[in-house]
């Protein structure tokens, strides 16, 4: 079971149209990428309604890249991060473009809804903010 992290704290998963591989046909509502994706050789199809793009490690940062890329491609769809992604790096898959994560039952009880909830004002108390500032 899944738990989904958003702004406003842990929920459960509301999507039920299950995901498409990299290769699938143009009916598809949702994608699921892996870490070493290329963004621009998704093809960004109106139908698509959800990008979902896989963390193997909380070390493996090419998932941020990859919503950035996507996000400056046009991109407006719903974007879930999955896997080992730390309530520390929270601010940073926001920032880069995620709408949300998708954390297992045993990180969720590692990392509770608390320590993700003191990193959803993502906005304010960044490097970037404090030196435009």
């Amino acid at each position: 079971m899944s738990v989904i992290v958003n702004d406003s704290g842990f929920h459960a998963d509301d999507w039920t149209k299950g995901f498409c591989g990299t290769g699938a046909a143009n009916d598809c509502a949702a994608l699921d990428l892996p870490s070493d994706a290329q963004p621009e050789d998704i093809t960004l199809d109106p139908a698509l309604k959800m990008i979902r793009i896989d963390f193997p490690s909380s070390a493996d940062g090419r998932g941020f890249t990859i919503a950035r890329a996507l996000r400056l491609r046009g991109y407006t769809g719903r974007l879930r991060a999955r896997g080992h992604v730390l309530a520390d790096q929270y601010a940073m898959a926001r920032r880069s473009g995620f709408d949300e994560v998708e954390i297992d039952e045993a990180l969720a009880a590692r990392q509770p809804e608390e320590q993700w909830a003191f990193r959803a004002d993502w906005t304010a108390h960044n490097y970037q903010a404090r030196l435009r500032g």
